[in-house]
């Protein structure tokens, strides 16, 4: 079903300095959260431990993820979705493309009747698309969910595990995640305690949303993910450019790493390595602003990760220029074992 919107916003979406438009984007609260990807072993331990307990509440929920037939809303970061829990209906709008943070995201949400969109004036959406913005249901992710409030140090924190399936049409993908969710108090406290998780349970930032995963059904499947484009603002502070651009080297690294270690792809290894160069390079050209021991740590440690990957990159290439038939046969040989000391570092 199209949901077709005729309301106009009462603001001015631009205004002119030295005749460059400037978009004026509408108030939005924020989320700090980090989501977490974790086995099935090391959630299991983590729920099994002390550190949580019971959970406070178990829902069953269903989202449903809303589009444009030409996928404009995602194209611009934002997402929007309808999620039912028993007879409320939440709807929620994100702006969560790549070029906002790893752990801060906007995010606008309000009780509706029903499960059908309803987009007003008060929506973003309108601001950033116009009163013709037509979206239609595009996937829905079925959820089991878990949460725990948690008070650290003063702090209020919201621990969400999900379990559950992106469905769209016969199409499914299995989700299972944490979100961790800053609600009250110090942003170190949010760290403070996803280092307790690690204490227990191994994971990996997760860095794809569950729209994100939701749009991944609807395409051919991608083995390789290229940087993507960093939009920077004309004042922007030089610590903040430096966090947006070391969050897209990170999340560049992270897409690729997901699939290689399921496929020995030789192109997802070539743009792993190229989203930990452009991280390197980053902290190169900020270091003035990196202060103390952890920065220079962290780039030898990069620096060692991207020569482990440089072997098996080397091989890659000698193996695409080989002819001869010994030679190939000693040079996958030599790959494979470059592949397995590649993906033992990743999981180091």
């Amino acid at each position: 079903m199209l949901h077709h919107v005729v309301t106009r916003p009462n603001y001015d979406r631009t205004s002119s300095v030295d005749e460059h438009p400037i978009r004026m984007e509408p108030a939005l609260p924020s989320e700090i959260e980090i989501k977490l990807d974790l086995s099935s072993e090391a959630l299991e331990s983590l729920l099994g431990s002390d550190l949580l307990g019971e959970p406070h509440e178990a829902l069953q929920q269903s989202s449903t993820y809303f589009e444009t037939d030409d996928r404009r809303l995602s194209e611009k970061g934002f997402s929007l979705r309808v999620r039912s829990t028993g007879a409320s209906h939440v709807q929620t709008v994100k702006a969560s493309g790549p070029a906002k943070s790893l752990f801060v995201r906007s995010e606008w949400e309000t009780s509706i009747e029903g499960n059908e969109p309803v987009l007003d004036h008060t929506s973003p959406l309108i601001s950033e698309f116009g009163p013709e913005l037509e979206v239609e249901a595009a996937f829905t992710v079925f959820i089991e969910r878990r949460v725990w409030n948690i008070e650290l140090n003063g702090s209020r924190l919201e621990v969400v595990v999900d379990r559950g399936d992106v469905v769209s049409g016969n199409r499914r993908s299995p989700v299972q995640e944490i979100e961790v969710e800053l609600k009250d108090g110090d942003p170190k406290d949010l760290f403070i305690f996803i280092r307790k998780i690690d204490a227990i349970a191994p994971f990996r930032f997760g860095i794809q949303s569950k729209s994100e995963r939701g749009l991944a059904l609807l395409d051919r499947q991608q083995f390789m993910f290229k940087a993507e484009r960093i939009d920077l603002e004309r004042n922007i502070k030089a610590s903040s450019a430096f966090r947006e651009i070391a969050a897209s080297c990170f999340r560049q690294f992270r897409l690729n790493e997901e699939i290689l270690l399921q496929r020995r792809n030789s192109e997802t290894l070539h743009q792993a390595r190229v989203a930990l160069r452009r991280l390197r390079s980053a902290f190169s050209l900020f270091r003035p602003l990196l202060i103390g021991d952890e920065p220079k740590r962290i780039q030898e440690e990069l620096r060692w990760l991207a020569g482990v990957l440089g072997e098996a990159r080397n091989l890659d290439v000698l193996l695409m220029k080989a002819m001869d038939s010994d030679l190939r046969a000693k040079l996958k040989d030599a790959r494979n074992n470059a592949y397995d000391d590649a993906v033992e570092a990743l999981g180091s």
